[in-house]
């Protein structure tokens, strides 16, 4: 019974295994987010990989919706659209909830067609979640700029001719720099 006992309470004083970590600095500031690789491997992979080979970088937030999403990753600051790897599968069946603060996966209605744009909710979204159709895959959290979201939150949309959308930011929110956060004691930047 002490051997149990001794073996609980060493598996209770283990840490959390976090998954990666990516620094997002934006011109209104920093946002960190934790990856969840078990609950979503393919989409992990090719958001890190866009992270690991650059092409975030200068990159614009082009679609807000308060109370809704922010959403990024697919335009240069010209508007301009970015090249995109291969579609990855979408894994929207994977327990994770389109909840306030989660980074998930942006698509068309093909459920596996997203590529290179992402989304951070700024509510609880569940109506994006996987049900009796594919939702959009969820696949970490924002775990430290939650102040730089309600600042995104606030910043007035409008339409924008160039991409023919509405709800595009009318000051340019800039992802500047996305890199992977190498362990717990790395120091994050400043934007």
């Amino acid at each position: 019974m002490k051997a149990i006992l001794w073996l609980l309470t060493g598996l209770l004083a283990l840490p959390a295994l976090a998954g990666p970590r990516v620094e997002l600095v934006t011109n209104l500031g920093r946002l960190e987010v934790e990856l969840n690789e078990e609950a979503a491997p393919l989409t992990v992979a090719n958001f890190l990989r866009y992270v690991d080979d650059g092409s975030y970088n200068n990159s614009l937030f082009h679609r807000l919706i308060p109370g809704f999403v922010v959403q990024g990753g697919g335009f240069k600051t010209d508007f301009s659209p970015l090249p995109s790897h291969d579609p990855v599968a979408n894994e929207s069946a994977n327990g994770l909830s389109n909840l306030t603060g989660t980074i998930a996966m942006a698509r068309t209605q093909d459920p596996d067609s997203a590529t290179r744009q992402f989304y951070i909710n700024l509510n609880d979204n569940r109506s994006l979640d996987a049900g009796r159709q594919a939702g959009y895959t969820v696949f970490g959290k924002v775990i430290d700029g939650e102040q730089v979201l309600q600042q995104m939150a606030a910043v007035p949309t409008g339409m924008n001719l160039q991409l023919r959308a509405r709800d595009v930011p009318q000051q340019p929110i800039i992802l500047l720099e996305a890199r992977r956060l190498a362990d717990q004691g790395e120091t994050p930047s400043e934007p």
